[in-house]
């Protein structure tokens, strides 16, 4: 079931299956909104694991994600220091109001190009979430890699990914994608994280639906597992 409607401010998104076992959280622009339907079939088709998807809407992509200021990388808008705010309001508005109607599940989030990177800095950030499906992550943040060095990732799966061409661009910031989601990986790996890394065809503009897609199940597969794993060993003790 799909239905729209506005919680603490924000237009949200729901997409709800019977007996869901874990929710998948995801910020969208309008393009990734006219993708949703389809992106949300893709990946009730990928895995058996039902689920619920709500995706909440950004309104200035350039600030709301972003957790420190940078110069423009493209166009002439600068970055801003939202992402302590959008977490603010996934903490403690959001989150508690899904709550109240379907309980606690196992928790995904997810995003695409600087939503991707948003998600990585909420897994440093929060211990809300089970895991993190990170697609196109905008990893070329300016300092980004520098802030990741000595970070703990708190949640237990994390989904990288990458299109082959997304480091052929004039941009010499965003070009240095390729090395910072192999860093990205590198780092979480030896953490101990349960991580992946694929290389998609094409460039950043490419299926981005399918891309988020295959995040979402990769992760959703991997959190469940986790999840069950947590709760036979809580049994058990």
């Amino acid at each position: 079931m799909k239905q729209t409607e506005t919680i603490g401010g924000r237009e949200c998104t729901l997409y709800t299956m019977d007996g869901a076992q874990a929710l998948l959280l995801q910020p969208v622009d309008d393009h990734d909104s006219a993708l949703l339907d389809g992106e949300v079939e893709m990946v009730r088709g990928l895995t058996d694991v039902p689920f619920n998807l709500v995706a909440f809407r950004i309104n200035d992509w350039m600030s709301e994600l972003t957790p420190w200021p940078a110069p423009p990388a493209f166009g002439r808008q600068p970055f801003g220091d939202g992402a302590e705010e959008t977490l603010h309001y996934l903490r403690a508005v959001l989150l508690p109001s899904l709550r109240d109607r379907w309980g606690a599940k196992g928790l995904v989030l997810g995003g695409y190009s600087l939503a991707g990177l948003f998600a990585l800095w909420a897994g440093y950030n929060s211990d809300l979430f089970d895991g993190i499906a990170a697609a196109s992550p905008s990893v070329w943040y300016p300092q980004w890699t520098e802030y990741i060095a000595d970070k703990t990732m708190h949640s237990q799966a994390v989904y990288l990914s990458l299109g082959d061409h997304e480091a052929r661009t004039k941009s010499p910031i965003m070009a240095q994608v390729g090395d910072a989601v192999r860093l990205q990986y590198d780092l979480l790996a030896a953490q101990g994280v349960a991580t992946t890394l694929e290389w998609n065809p094409g460039g950043h503009f490419v299926d981005s639906d399918k891309r988020m897609a295959k995040a979402f199940d990769w992760t959703l597969v991997k959190c469940v597992e986790r999840i069950m794993d947590r709760m036979a060993f809580t049994a058990y003790k």
